[in-house]
């Protein structure tokens, strides 16, 4: 059976960055896991229950128009469980504050940085994303 969405779901989000191996470095530790995916230029993570995808580009293969000299791209929240520990962690390792810890109402908190690399990284203590993965584990 088809979806009839057009958007099903993230596949892979990938952020450039100047220094590609600092970037695979900084993200690994971050992450606690090394990249599956690796090839010149290019890693890639698998994160969470969803083994959504987080790429590495080098950014000497960033398309033109998305060069630029401040943060930039979309806002992608990654579900976590403490958003004040885990901002904690981001700055801690670097990153700079983007946007403070914001309580959103019905439970949703979210905050954002920007990586060492230019990128922003949002994080969000995000109860649908719970009740979806509950469902999804008792099956």
């Amino acid at each position: 059976m088809a979806n009839s969405q057009t958007l099903q779901g993230m596949a892979t989000m990938s952020f450039f960055a100047a220094d590609h191996e600092a970037a695979k470095k900084w993200y690994s530790e971050l992450l606690g896991i090394a990249p599956y995916f690796e090839v010149p230029g290019y890693v890639e993570f698998r994160i969470g229950e969803y083994q959504h995808e987080l790429g590495l580009i080098d950014s000497k293969y960033a398309p033109k128009a998305a060069t630029n000299n401040g943060p930039g791209g979309a806002v992608i929240y990654w579900h976590v469980d403490n958003v004040s520990d885990t901002l904690k962690k981001l700055t801690d390792m670097g990153a700079t504050l983007f946007e403070e810890i914001t309580e959103r109402g019905h439970g949703f908190v979210t905050a954002s940085v920007v990586d060492p690399f230019g990128n922003i990284l949002g994080i969000m203590y995000n109860p649908h994303y719970l009740d979806i993965l509950a469902v999804r584990n008792k099956a």
